[in-house]
């Protein structure tokens, strides 16, 4: 199965005050998505986590349309790219009921030894994933254009933020970026949001936030001893629903 296909009714636990989805639900939702198709693919745990080995994503790329809605059937389908020698290019696209693109994504993925930490050679392992092409791709993430940081503030890694993999979900960020921005609580309508992961944030690490805004875009970025995480969000100023 080359394309994962799954449809979903977004529920109230999928969305904000708004009515629209949560940033980290969708991104919960595409990791999930990733899992899901890996594991049809022939490259579940038994290939990976239990021979000590962890799926880690390093940077993403979503560009949103028009973020779908409470009680709004959507499709969700993903497929893999071709390999880049260590990395799993990943794609993502969101649909309404008339098959309208809302949400279009891309992520690199890669898999690290889980107690080293550090990156291993997939094919010395015997993980392989063949990469298709549907023409829906948009392009992969890339290190991001940092902006001048005005904002500051202390953050500790809670314990029911970290997952399986002994480390924050890469999936929070977003839920810490919209708690410090004043954008998403303003209501204005997000159109693309990029991430870049240096390093993994454990439980009760401190971590100092820093952030700034250029016109309709926002950088983040989170650091500790050495620079864990950088976000960067654009906004289109809208009316409130």
């Amino acid at each position: 199965m080359s394309v994962y296909r799954e449809e979903i009714l977004l529920r109230s636990k999928d969305v904000d005050l708004y009515r629209r989805l949560r940033l980290s639900r969708l991104f919960e939702l595409l990791q999930e998505a990733s899992i899901r198709h890996t594991e049809q693919l022939g490259m579940g745990r038994d290939k990976t986590l239990d021979k000590g080995l962890l799926w880690v994503v390093t940077m993403q790329r979503c560009e949103i349309a028009r973020m779908p809605e409470y009680d709004e059937r959507i499709t969700l389908t993903s497929w893999p790219g071709e390999m880049m020698h260590v990395f799993f290019p990943r794609y993502y696209r969101v649909a309404d009921e008339q098959d309208n693109t809302l949400i279009a994504a891309s992520a690199l993925w890669m898999l690290v030894d889980e107690k080293t930490r550090k990156m291993v050679f997939p094919d010395e392992w015997g993980v392989e994933i063949a990469g298709v092409t549907t023409g829906r791709e948009i392009r992969l993430p890339s290190p991001l254009r940092r902006l001048p940081c005005t904002e500051e503030a202390a953050f500790t890694v809670p314990y029911s933020y970290v997952d399986l993999n002994a480390h924050m979900n890469n999936t929070r960020y977003f839920d810490i970026a919209e708690d410090h921005i004043p954008a998403a609580a303003e209501g204005e309508r997000l159109r693309v949001v990029c991430t870049e992961y240096t390093a993994e944030a454990r439980f009760g690490e401190a971590l100092k936030l820093r952030w700034g805004r250029e016109e309709g875009r926002y950088f983040m970025e989170g650091l500790s001893e050495r620079p864990c995480f950088r976000l960067s969000m654009e906004y289109e100023n809208s009316e409130k629903p």
